[in-house]
């Protein structure tokens, strides 16, 4: 299809779905605003329109803004829809045929913090979907000595700064670059990338000033233009498809969707199909609300209603039964199709997302479809297994769940951006199942990681405090202290630890003698409860002799139950010191020499 053919059809080009992500305080939302105000600015009255959950700004627009830097003439694209709700949840959240909703995505970098935790977490979720991105470099304007030039191209305004400052940010932007590459992408200042599909364009901003915002659009519109073009293409007097962002009760409607549309069309009266939480809900559409103009906003009324709605665009749906709607779950106008070949196809899309499951594992709950994906993505790299998974809050029946487990580290719920009922709250503390919350997907993983290793750890510090621990020790020559009742000698630890109360004897041949029990330990006048190889101390022994049963130069082993060797050897034989490990391994062998099958 020719450049010609294409203006012609331009009805048929959707507009491209834009999405910001990056780090808390990295300045999504400031950006959002700058290029929403600036667009407000620089057009006509009108010119940008306010949707539901995003913001249309047309090529006329985009092109008053960049300036030189684009020719409308080039472009046969509407423009560019931008999501507003910035962050990597509502990028999770919208999401399409078995990828993510939006087209590019913009991650927001500040300058001088660089890559942060929930830049990674935006980073490995764009990786996952394989959306294209570029690098918002923001706060250039606060590089000391920085001489700003309000909404000035970048490449100008870079230019005009001083060497000292030109080479400080250098410095910063490099650093980036360096983090990009370190998450195997191949980056570079956006005006030396050649290709956009090999190398990620990292743009200079600032949200404050407006610097580089040119430059940001620009490089949206030409990636769109130039690599998506066909993707682009759709039916727009087709039956709609769209992603719900949000499920609200609406003051006179009811429960509403807001929906984000990305093909065809959706009018009042049509049928529609929406995932449920339950069952898949066939409904029809009564209103279709679109937020009023910013001059209109003090009116009590602030939606106007409309016929419909083309894509891209957002859109508010009120029908009946859309209590069970889920966030994040597709959306179909049936048009001249069969009801039920629709239900069919918005059903097979929910299985793409649903979550692979053990017979033992986590509970998870999240609050949308995408982020539930997101969630078991990040589970599944964790090496952390589920077994159940939905979207919704935590209910009481999650719990019930949770409590058919049999490890101790599997009674939990790991709840991503939801609230637990209070019910539930009250009968997870009955039943000792544990609540991780939080609306960072890789902060409940950690959590999750620390308290199961807190909590083996605790059980290994318990195991250890309860084993009889293996040691190899000498009586030495001219350290008998009183023969008997109890014998009282000096000693050398060979290897292992010894401890209070723990029975002693020595090896006849593969034959184990116990002479008594070691109750005491004194270093250096001192009761101390042990002594670790290469120690001398003096140990008082319950039962034995000195002179008949036990003699200076002897060797003693600590007398190891079978039961406590096997654990140590099979379970903690990493947790013990290497002397430790030797004197395991010694006692072992001999023992096994008598009888091969002791302690396994």
């Amino acid at each position: 299809m020719s450049d010609a053919d294409t203006t012609e059809t331009t009805g048929d080009l959707r507009t491209p779905i834009v999405a910001v992500l990056g780090h808390v305080d990295h300045g999504k939302t400031s950006l959002l605003d700058k290029i929403r105000g600036s667009t407000v600015i620089e057009g006509e009255a009108g010119a940008i329109t306010q949707h539901i959950g995003a913001t249309a700004v047309p090529l006329d627009v985009v092109s008053r803004v960049a300036g030189s830097l684009v020719d409308p003439e080039e472009f046969d694209l509407p423009g560019l829809l931008f999501i507003d709700t910035p962050g990597h949840h509502s990028f999770s959240t919208l999401r399409s045929r078995g990828g993510a909703l939006a087209d590019i995505a913009i991650l927001v970098v500040d300058v001088n913090d660089g890559f942060q935790p929930l830049t990674e977490e935006a980073i490995r979720i764009l990786k996952d979907t394989g959306t294209p991105f570029v690098v918002a470099a923001n706060k250039v304007d606060t590089i000391p000595g920085w001489n700003p030039n309000e909404d000035a191209p970048i490449k100008q305004t870079y230019e005009a700064q001083s060497d000292r400052v030109r080479s400080q940010l250098d410095e910063k932007l490099y650093e980036i670059i360096g983090e990009l590459s370190g998450a195997e992408f191949s980056s570079d200042l956006y005006w030396r990338v050649q290709d956009f599909r090999k190398n990620i364009g990292v743009i200079p901003v600032s949200a404050e000033t407006g610097e580089g915002v040119p430059d940001l659009l620009t490089v949206l519109m030409g990636l769109a233009q130039r690599y998506m073009k066909e993707d682009m293409e759709v039916d727009i007097a087709g039956p709609g498809a769209g992603t719900v962002l949000e499920v609200k009760d609406e003051q006179g409607f009811g429960t509403t969707l807001d929906v984000i549309l990305y093909d065809g069309t959706v009018r009042q009266g049509d049928t529609i199909v929406v995932g449920g939480t339950n069952d898949t809900i066939v409904t029809e559409v009564r209103a279709l609300l679109k937020p009023r103009e910013l001059a209109e906003i003090r009116t009590e009324k602030r939606f106007d209603d409309v016929e419909e709605l083309k894509a891209a665009a957002g859109v508010k749906i009120a029908a009946p039964d859309l209590d069970d709607a889920m966030a994040g779950a597709p959306v179909r106008v049936v048009g001249d199709r069969d009801v039920d070949d629709v239900v069919e196809e918005v059903e097979a899309e929910l299985a793409e997302v649903a979550v692979e499951t053990a017979d033992e594992g986590v509970v998870v709950k999240a609050d949308t479809l995408g982020s539930l994906e997101a969630l078991a993505n990040a589970l599944e790299e964790a090496e952390i297994p589920v077994m159940a998974a939905e979207v919704g809050d935590i209910a009481p029946r999650d719990v019930a769940m949770a409590t058919t487990v049999d490890e101790e580290k599997h009674r939990i719920i790991l709840g991503f951006n939801v609230d637990t009922l209070a019910d539930a709250e009250r009968k997870a503390e009955e039943e000792d199942v544990r609540v991780f919350d939080s609306d960072v997907i890789y902060r409940l993983v950690e959590e999750y990681e620390e308290f199961v290793e807190s909590r083996e750890r605790e059980q290994r510090e318990a195991i250890f405090e309860n084993i009889v621990r293996p040691a190899r020790f000498r009586i030495l020559q001219d350290h008998v202290f009183r023969q008997n009742d109890p014998a009282v000698v000096g000693v050398e630890v060979n290897s292992g630890t010894l401890k209070r109360n723990t029975p002693v004897g020595y090896f006849d041949g593969n034959e184990f003698q116990r002479v008594g029990v070691l109750k005491g330990i004194q270093d250096q006048g001192e009761d101390v409860d042990e002594a670790r190889a290469g120690n001398r101390v003096s140990v008082s022994i319950d039962g034995p002799t000195v002179g008949r049963d036990i003699e200076e130069g002897d060797e003693l082993w600590v007398d190891v139950p079978e039961k406590h060797a096997k654990v140590l050897e099979q379970e903690l034989v990493e947790e013990i010191p290497a002397d430790e490990r030797e004197a395991l391994h010694m006692f072992l062998e001999t023992q096994r020499n008598r009888d091969p099958f002791w302690g396994k």
